[in-house]
């Protein structure tokens, strides 16, 4: 990803937020991934309201060589009922890859990805968040010339939305997938062909009110029974196997799970767990309401 080669599985920061009563555990776990190998961490500014941001500033060294990609598109909102706020303007998306850079100190962000709304999880979009990616592009690359961002990724799109997207050299696309979760197949299968890294976010389901959890399905119980390992695993292992190009960023704020999230790279599942677990039905997304 960004020209470079990363293992399969990295860590989601989104989880450090768990931590905020407790900044030195954030610290230590972190640390913890990469003493295991972790080479790529996914955050975000608006991840525990700029938290999540101080605590990888904190942790990592100059001499870790960590791919760090961030977001922009939204912002943090504490006290609303929905913690977020979009930003999508090209003058906030800006403004957001600014902030990432003085919350991390860094004079570039190795990989930003642009959050839209095109496709997974509906929220209410406001008539001024409503932007033509164009637009949004012409921004994206501007901050790339600049030297502000080394590649430019997308995260919750549409196919359409990432095939005019195409000539912007996308490295990556994060969206909601999961094996509960599957109506992103054709996106999947397009960024395959385009060598892009393909990054599901919600890997397990669950994350929120009305998504289907993985490790609720008879059939992940079922293999991970017989495998020796968690159902947890299980979806992470699944995921793994769909395609070449997909990594994955799990999210914890607990060590033994994050051990075991990684370990869950090794695990091979034959062609009658796979068939098994193809079956599992996928499920509409829910809408939010603010």
């Amino acid at each position: 990803m960004a020209g470079r080669t990363v293992s399969r599985v990295g860590y989601g920061a989104m989880q450090l937020e768990r931590l905020s009563n407790d900044r030195d555990a954030a610290v230590a776990l972190l640390r913890h991934a990469i003493d295991l190998g972790v080479d790529h961490v996914d955050t975000a500014q608006f991840y525990g309201h700029g938290f999540v941001n101080d605590v990888i500033r904190e942790a990592l060294r100059p001499d870790d060589d960590v791919l760090v990609v961030s977001k922009v598109g939204a912002v943090s909102v504490p006290d609303g009922p929905i913690p977020l706020r979009l930003a999508q303007r090209p003058e906030d998306l800006r403004a957001g890859v600014e902030a990432n850079l003085a919350a991390l100190q860094v004079e570039r962000i190795d990989v930003m990805n642009l959050r839209r709304v095109d496709s997974g999880i509906s929220v209410p979009v406001p008539d001024d968040q409503v932007i033509d990616l164009d637009d949004q592009l012409a921004e994206m690359i501007a901050l790339r010339d600049e030297g502000k961002i080394g590649a430019i990724g997308l995260s919750s799109v549409s196919q359409d939305v990432l095939r005019r997207a195409l000539p912007a050299g996308i490295v990556c696309v994060q969206n909601v997938h999961s094996l509960v979760a599957r109506e992103d197949d054709d996106l999947l299968r397009l960024c395959t062909d385009e060598q892009i890294a393909w990054v599901p976010y919600f890997p397990l389901g669950g994350a929120l009110p009305g998504l289907a959890k993985v490790t609720d399905e008879p059939a992940v119980l079922a293999a991970a029974e017989r495998l020796g390992c968690t159902p947890a695993q299980v979806g992470l292992a699944w995921l793994l196997h769909r395609a070449p190009n997909v990594l994955l960023i799990p999210g914890t704020a607990d060590a033994a799970h994050l051990e075991a999230n990684l370990a869950a790279g090794s695990i091979v599942l034959d062609e009658e767990t796979l068939a098994a677990l193809d079956a599992i039905p996928t499920r509409p997304f829910p809408t939010l309401h603010g």
